[in-house]
């Protein structure tokens, strides 16, 4: 399933989601311009054998790696979620608490990335885990807001309107199998561990930053 939207009413616009669209896009024009793009990634790049060893720079990579992606599909994958997701958990915690939502769900997941893979130079890269921090945090918050997905019957795609709790629950577990079979193993291309980090950890920190859950998320002059 592919999400387009969500059936969700915001109050105010979204600044700070829109604000990470566009500097993640930004980033990923300027690297895709450079004649090397692989020295600009391995520079800021999360390298889980290297956080402990060599700490000091490297534990600004937990944040920086957030903001690179390998491919074209990587980055619009990744802002579509951000941007069917982002903007309500935005209007509930407001611009500030967000930016610093994304940022610790961010480093949760690199941080449960590097534990799993304490011993691999592989370079991990992507929005994906601080992303998966939004997606707990909205799980949690509006379970029953409808969002609106492409959906493959055969050989056709339609739009159905599925509820959160199903949508973002079968995104985790997709997670989660594949997290546990290859669990320790580097080199799967996915890190799998971040998104599940980041999403419990999004979990964990709405209800720290005083989210509660919005049973009727609809009504946007409660």
């Amino acid at each position: 399933m592919i999400p387009i939207s969500d059936i969700n009413p915001r109050r105010k616009f979204p600044y700070i989601t829109i604000t990470l669209i566009v500097i993640n896009t930004i980033i990923f024009i300027y690297q895709s311009l450079l004649k090397n793009p692989n020295l600009f990634i391995y520079k800021y790049a999360l390298i889980p054998k290297n956080l402990f060893k060599i700490g000091g720079f490297e534990y600004l990579k937990l944040i920086t790696s957030t903001f690179l992606h390998g491919n074209l599909l990587h980055i619009i994958g990744n802002m579509l979620y951000l941007w069917v997701f982002g903007d309500n958990v935005e209007n509930r915690l407001g611009s500030f608490k967000f930016i610093i939502f994304y940022i610790l769900t961010g480093v949760i997941a690199g941080m449960t990335h590097v534990l799993i893979y304490a011993s691999s130079d592989i370079p991990t890269i992507g929005a994906s885990g601080a992303i998966a921090g939004v997606l707990g945090a909205y799980f949690y918050l509006y379970p029953n807001a409808k969002v609106l997905a492409f959906v493959p019957i055969f050989y056709f795609f339609t739009i159905v309107p599925v509820p959160a709790y199903i949508f973002l629950g079968l995104w985790f577990i997709l997670q989660l199998i594949p997290g546990f079979v290859y669990f320790g193993k580097a080199g799967s291309g996915v890190a799998f561990w971040a998104h599940i980090g980041g999403f419990l950890g999004g979990i964990i920190l709405i209800i720290l930053f005083g989210g509660r859950k919005k049973e009727n998320y609809y009504n946007i002059f409660e």
